[in-house]
């Protein structure tokens, strides 16, 4: 994901940032790649301000816990078939 003439790229735990890809009144969605794996994912990051102003604390950890869960759902249910 890195350019020629490009400086360093921002960094989110082990995944690199690129591009943004979309964009809303809370969130942006960029893409990323695992510095480890070089697998390439979409990432959502939100603005924390926005959230807290609209109280939407809630929804977010909500909406958090069902992609994790769906996420472990799909990965139990193919990986030990």
């Amino acid at each position: 994901m890195s350019a020629k003439g490009q400086g360093t790229r921002t960094r989110v735990g082990k995944y690199e940032l690129g591009k943004t890809i979309g964009e809303g009144s809370f969130a942006k969605v960029k893409v990323a790649k695992n510095v480890e794996t070089g697998d390439v994912v979409a990432i959502k990051i939100l603005d924390r301000e926005q959230v807290l102003r609209h109280k939407m604390v809630e929804q977010v950890l909500i909406i958090f816990i069902l992609i994790f869960f769906y996420i472990e759902f799909c990965f139990v249910s193919f990986c030990t078939v």
